[in-house]
This record gives C-alpha cells, sequence and structure tokens, in this order.
C-alpha cells in the first residue's frame, strides 16, 4: 500500500504551495478593497488582482486543474485524476474565495464545465464551454426550488414545455450560487418536460442564458447574515415564459436526473477537498491563538481541553483526508458508481468533522472569533451549507445504511 502521490502530484503541489504563498495569500487584503469599490458589489470576479494571478496561474500550468483527463480533447485543463487533483484542491481550500478562482477551479462553474464536457454538442461546448474554460465568463446551475424538497430532485416543479423549435421555462429557483454576480452569463435549469413520464425521465437540463427575458433575480440569499459575495452571492430566480432554442436542451430529454447525478459525484469530493484545507487553516489559527492568548497566569496553549481540541483536530482530519483519498483513488479506478457508498460517506463526515474544528478553533478565538476580524465564522457559515448542498446529510445516511443492509444481508445468505 503506498500513501505517496505520484512525481506529478507532488511538482504541482510544490508549485501551488508556492503560488499560495507568495501571490495568492499576499492578495487576500487587496482582494477585499477591490471588492468593496466595485460599482456592482456582486461582481467579485471582475477585480483587477483576480485577473493578475489568473494570469500567473496560466502561465504556471495550475489551471483547470479539475478536469478529468477523459476531457482534454475539448478542453485546457491539466487532465488530473480525481486522487491527483485532491491535494491541490485542499491546498486552495485554505483561501476558499480566492485560491480556486484564481485557478479556475471554483464551484458552479467546475461542475457545470464537467457537465457540457460529458453532455453538452459540440456547438454548445464551442459557445459556452469554451469562454468557462477561458474565465471569460461564470455560470451557475439552477436546481433547487422554494417549494418542493430539492433533497430528491425527482420534486422538481419548474416546467420546461416544447413549442415548436423552443423550450418554455416557468418556476422559482432558489440557492442558486454564484447567479448573482453579472458575469454569470449562462444558467443550466433542471426542469420537467414530460410530468407523465417514469419519475427519474420526467426531468431535463437546458441551457439558459442569463439575459433571456422573462429570467428575473429576485434577491441574494444570505447564510447567517453572509451575502457570501466574495463567490458571486446565492440568488432566487424566476422564469417567466422564459423561451430558449430547442438546441439548448443538454443531452436528451429525459436525462436530467441522470446528468444530474453524473455532476454532483465529483461535486462532492471538490467540496470535501477543499473544506479539509479550510480545516487546516483552522487549526493553524487555532494554535497561533492559543499560544498568543493569556489567560489565568499563562498561555491558552498550556491547558488541558485546548491541548485536547488541538490533538482531537489533528485526529479527525487525517481520518477525513485518508477517507476522502480513497474515494478519490475509487473514482479513478472503479469509476463514480463503484464508489458511490464512499462519496456518500465523505459527504457525512467532512462538513460534520470539519465544522467541529472550526467551532474549536472559534472557542480558542474568543469574542473575536465569532466577529469579522478572523476568517473563522465566515468559514463556520459556510461550512454549514455542505450538510445541505449537493444533499442533505439524512438523504446520504439513508442510502448509505440501506446498501450497508443489502450487503449484510447478501452476506448471511451466502454464508447459509
Amino acid at each position: 500500500m503506498d500513501f505517496a502521490f505520484d512525481t506529478r502530484t507532488e511538482q504541482l503541489c510544490g508549485e501551488l504551495e508556492e503560488l499560495m504563498a507568495t501571490r495568492i495569500v499576499p492578495a487576500e487584503d487587496r482582494f477585499r478593497a477591490e471588492l468593496a469599490a466595485l460599482d456592482d458589489p456582486w461582481a467579485w470576479s471582475t477585480v483587477p488582482v483576480l485577473a493578475e494571478l489568473r494570469t500567473e496561474a496560466r502561465e504556471r500550468g495550475l489551471w483547470n486543474l479539475f478536469l478529468p483527463g477523459e476531457h482534454q480533447g475539448q478542453c485546457l485543463g491539466a487532465g488530473l485524476t480525481n486522487l491527483q487533483y485532491a491535494p491541490l484542491a485542499e491546498i486552495t481550500g485554505r483561501l476558499g474565495h480566492l485560491a480556486p478562482p484564481a485557478l479556475n477551479c471554483s464551484a458552479p462553474d467546475t461542475g457545470n464545465m464537467e457537465v457540457l464536457a460529458m453532455f453538452g454538442t459540440p456547438e454548445q461546448q464551442e459557445r459556452w464551454l469554451r469562454p468557462l474554460l477561458d474565465a471569460r465568463i461564470r455560470s451557475a446551475f439552477a436546481m433547487t426550488e422554494p417549494e418542493v424538497a430539492s433533497s430528491d430532485a425527482t420534486n422538481i416543479e419548474t416546467s420546461i414545455r416544447r413549442d415548436g423549435d423552443h423550450y418554455v421555462v416557468d418556476g422559482r429557483k432558489w440557492w442558486i450560487s454564484g447567479a448573482m454576480n453579472p458575469e454569470a452569463e449562462i444558467l443550466i435549469v433542471m426542469g420537467k418536460t414530460d410530468p407523465e413520464a417514469d419519475r427519474h425521465r420526467q426531468q431535463s437540463m437546458l441551457l439558459v442564458p442569463r439575459d433571456t427575458p422573462g429570467v428575473a433575480v429576485v434577491r441574494s440569499m444570505e447564510v447567517f447574515g453572509y451575502d457570501d459575495r466574495d463567490h458571486g452571492g446565492h440568488a432566487e430566480l424566476r422564469f417567466d415564459g422564459v423561451r430558449v432554442p430547442t438546441e439548448n436542451l443538454v443531452g436528451e430529454e429525459g436525462q436530467g436526473f441522470a446528468i444530474a447525478q453524473a455532476r454532483l459525484g465529483p461535486g462532492r469530493i471538490h467540496h470535501c477537498m477543499r473544506a479539509i484545507g479550510m480545516a487546516e487553516r483552522a487549526v493553524e489559527l487555532m494554535c497561533a491563538r492559543a499560544d498568543e492568548r493569556v489567560a489565568f497566569g499563562g498561555p491558552i496553549s498550556a491547558k488541558g481541553v485546548v491541548r485536547d481540541w488541538v490533538a482531537e483536530s489533528r485526529v479527525r482530519i487525517e481520518q477525513l483526508r485518508l477517507l476522502v483519498l480513497k474515494t478519490a483513488w475509487l473514482m479513478d479506478t472503479v469509476g463514480n458508481r463503484g464508489a458511490h457508498t464512499e462519496i456518500q460517506a465523505i459527504k457525512i463526515a467532512t462538513p460534520r468533522t470539519v465544522e467541529w474544528v472550526l467551532d474549536k478553533a472559534i472557542q480558542v478565538h474568543g469574542g473575536g472569533g465569532l466577529s469579522q476580524d478572523f476568517p473563522l465564522a465566515n468559514a463556520f457559515a459556510m461550512n454549514r451549507t455542505l450538510r445541505f448542498a449537493d444533499g442533505p446529510d439524512e438523504v446520504h445516511k439513508d442510502a448509505l445504511a440501506r446498501h450497508e443492509l443489502r450487503r449484510q444481508r447478501a452476506a448471511r445468505e451466502e454464508e447459509r
């Protein structure tokens, strides 16, 4: 059993660590200042410092790292496997609002690019995938709805009705990540094309330009009071008689549910990889603060309870990382379907583990940990969303338990 990364991964990790230390981390304050100076506060991806970082990342070959090798015919990516990309995503997760977009590896664009690479027509790829790969535009994925339990994607009620050589879209969506950004020029919208079909064949996906008449941005959504504008925000959208050509259909009619599942597998592991980086940064901040703060005659790093938190954080992060790396390896070797159980396991374990680490880091910081002076409170809010994003904990636990029960029954029957 070999726990070492291959030579290419080690080289890319070294180059990315150097870029983070010398360019991306030092640019954080400038990014905040330029973001605050924007006329449109949601247009975070237009700040000058991000353009500079992107140019440097491309020159260093640290660009579109997330896109698997099988899509390289259409793309400008590095062609890495999931296992090769895992430590790179973790590194970017340490500064999640700036590092991933600097490398063009931020959600929801990553998942949308994968959808277009896997299911898009050559015309769709030229019109939308190419500018996304070049970071000339942004995108959004419109699935979740306010009126239904969207954890069951077959509940989606948005209507996609065929009318001659057009589709007509009517419905509401919310928590649509990135859609507040004016650079989000294209929306991948999931809706029902045939309510009478089998429940997993009722849905389809459609490419809807954001400026199409009838598309309305109703409001931005806040997470625990944070508007998340440095990620492009989350929007509530309304579609009223939105007409788009039939050639904007992604894949085939009735394929929407399957496309969503194909998109969410890699998306879940990307979230987990970055979240580990977030936890590592929290431990760094916790240890530094513990050494600096003095209470009752000594640094709080000398207190047993704080040392327990530090030790537990290290143990939990190492356990989590091993599970995520195993999942990445399985996705590469047996495919997303073969790694389904492990994908569910990391989706359950990661937000919960990272939430625990962040909570303890906040506690060590005292009142400052709840403030805007440190990144911990914002990170806690963003990590909490992962217990809903790409499916809530309870849905994954139920599916994981059903699989385990079937496996155990089969094992007992085989022994008889």
